[in-house]
């Protein structure tokens, strides 16, 4: 089974106290987003879980105490971006991250953790000029420490458009131009570059459109073969495995206004304020009327089958 923890929350950044301590309880707790009452329970061991996988805009917190996930399969995502607190208010600095993201890739490998440069919007200060700059800049710096980076461009999600009215989605021939500048630079770096949701207007540049969290990536990051079936998500355009996420919507404290997690700030502080790190839940606490419902696992890992050869 692959445990996703980052499409509704950055749990490194804000609860990594919790993380560590469902890791060492070796079981955890999620409500399904889509009838409350119910809680699925997850069983967290090495045997189980054949992946854990990280999206993360700051992994410092959960730096210090890496040794205790030692004995599981990793994947990071850890998305840099060169906006500035108007548009990402609690995001650490760019400097700041590439930092975190250094040591991270000396502990797991560089082929366990990826770039992201995401959502990519333009507007009168963040101009193309100012994105292929600052993406050359990263890149370079990074590629030494990743094998591949992956973009997409900001989509005006209903939470998005209330949160960020001013915001557009960035024109064909401003994608078009991204791409190809973006292309050279990642091939001058010796990276790949991916984008996820995007269709496949940009693959005449040699970007790779089949998305971020495949089967394939998972594999090179785990270094096994998985026998797991391929469903087809976010409308059909991608062939990520998206599925066992352990996040809570309306919890990531970074404010940013691109969010498409976030329906309002308001309602992220009370669900902060409803955190506990001794909760097998991220947000509140069993309900004894909650219906909890353990979830069937099993590891996706083929064994490789060892033929014993006749020695008479």
């Amino acid at each position: 089974m692959i445990i996703n923890t980052g499409l509704r929350t950055d749990i490194p950044a804000f609860f990594s106290k919790w993380f560590y301590n469902r890791i060492e309880d070796e079981s955890v707790c999620v409500r399904n987003p889509y009838y409350k009452k119910q809680i699925l329970s997850y069983k967290l061991n090495s045997e189980l879980v054949d992946c854990l996988i990280f999206c993360t805009k700051n992994p410092k917190p959960m730096l210090s105490n890496l040794d205790k996930i030692n004995d599981y399969n990793q994947l990071w995502f850890v998305t840099i971006t060169p906006y500035e607190k108007e548009v990402e208010p609690n995001v650490p600095s760019v400097k700041n991250v590439i930092k975190s993201f250094k040591e991270l890739s000396d502990n797991c490998g560089k082929d366990n953790i990826i770039l992201r440069y995401d959502p990519i919007f333009i507007d009168e200060k963040y101009t193309l000029d100012y994105h292929i700059n600052s993406f050359d800049k990263i890149a370079s710096t990074l590629s030494d420490y990743t094998t591949e980076i992956v973009i997409s461009f900001l989509d005006l999600y209903e939470k998005t458009k209330r949160n960020f009215p001013q915001a557009k989605e960035p024109l064909q021939e401003e994608r078009l131009k991204i791409g190809e500048e973006f292309a050279k630079i990642t091939r001058e770096n010796g990276l790949l570059l991916k984008t996820c949701v995007e269709g496949t207007e940009l693959d005449k540049f040699g970007i790779d459109s089949s998305g971020c969290m495949t089967k394939e990536v998972i594999e090179r990051a785990t270094r096994s073969n998985l026998n797991i079936k391929i469903k087809k998500a976010r409308n059909g355009q991608c062939n990520c495995l998206l599925n066992n996420d352990i996040g809570e919507y309306n919890s990531c404290g970074h404010g940013c206004l691109y969010c498409y997690a976030n329906s309002n700030k308001n309602l992220v502080k009370r669900n902060l304020k409803r955190h506990d790190p001794d909760s097998p839940l991220l947000i509140g606490n069993i309900d004894p009327k909650d219906e909890i419902k353990e979830v069937n696992q099993e590891s996706f890992i083929i064994k490789e089958k060892t033929i014993q050869t006749k020695l008479f």
